[in-house]
């Protein structure tokens, strides 16, 4: 069984708790979502040039600067 609560609460003190929950809302998403790319990005860097390196260096090739350059221009044309 629910119990209400008869609350007396003028309309300004209403209007000011609404507005606090969704500055308290905001602020609260705002971090957890900071935290959370910060995490992302630890968890999976973004590639660079010397990442594009060692991968052809694995495959058995020896990487010249402009073949590094072109698939760096090939992976940022691609997002």
């Amino acid at each position: 069984m629910l119990i209400f609560l008869s609350v007396d609460l003028p309309t300004w003190g209403f209007v000011l708790l609404i507005v606090g929950v969704l500055l308290l809302g905001a602020a609260l998403g705002f971090f957890l979502s900071q935290r959370y790319f910060k995490k992302y990005l630890k968890d999976n860097p973004p590639v660079n040039e010397n990442m594009i390196r060692a991968m052809m260096m694995q495959m058995g090739r020896k990487p010249s600067e402009k073949q590094v350059r072109q698939v760096m221009a090939s992976m940022n044309q691609a997002k």
